[in-house]
């Protein structure tokens, strides 16, 4: 058994067309096809038979009664979806701050821009503060913890609470070089944190 095409045929009328005559003149055939009223009612129809559609369509001139000046804006206005253009760098977008917080990110795209940006940043700043050295005061403090410039706190802390465990006086009873050393690293780590603590941030 064949199966019946359902899809629309060239030239078949308009299923949506009303029930009424052609708008031709004096015909009375009944109206199938649509065609545009005019240039400026593109959404506005005629409903012809197939013949006057046929007739009115090969008349049809959208640019009749521009003059060339006209034809050419619109030519150009097409070419931008009818929408308004300004020239690169200016117009409303280029007003606007750009924030990227403001984009939809699944991918975290944006996020991880961010962080490598940041992590560059400190990289830096690290080579920075490694190749002009550590602030004098706090040359000692690094020097009784044995620790190398540039330095972050949590370095200091996990270096200064294995001294301490090492040197502590209940670890050493009796010892007075470890008593003293163990007041040293106490020292160290006072001056060191005392400096992060004013700089409130990874020093790198």
């Amino acid at each position: 058994m064949q199966r019946k095409s359902t899809r629309h045929r060239a030239f078949d009328p308009d299923p949506e067309a009303p029930d009424q005559t052609c708008d031709h003149p004096g015909c009375t055939e009944r109206a199938g096809y649509r065609a545009p009223r005019g240039r400026d009612a593109l959404r506005s129809y005629f409903w012809f038979c197939l013949d006057h559609v046929r007739e009115y369509n090969s008349r049809w001139d959208f640019y009749r009664g521009m003059t060339p000046g006209q034809i050419e804006a619109h030519l150009r206005a097409d070419t931008s979806w009818q929408r308004p253009s300004w020239k690169l760098g200016t117009g409303t977008a280029n007003k606007a701050e750009f924030n990227e917080e403001d984009i939809l990110d699944p991918l975290d795209i944006l996020g991880a821009s961010r962080r490598n940006r940041a992590e560059r940043a400190k990289e830096t700043a690290r080579q920075r503060a490694a190749a002009s050295g550590p602030p004098e005061p706090l040359r000692q403090p690094l020097a009784t913890l044995d620790l190398s410039w540039p330095v972050s706190l949590d370095d200091v802390k996990t270096r200064y609470r294995a001294l301490a465990r090492r040197h502590h006086p209940d670890a050493n009873i009796g010892d007075q070089k470890a008593e003293e050393r163990f007041k040293a690293i106490g020292s160290a780590y006072a001056v060191l944190k005392t400096h992060f603590s004013r700089e409130s941030e990874f020093v790198s």
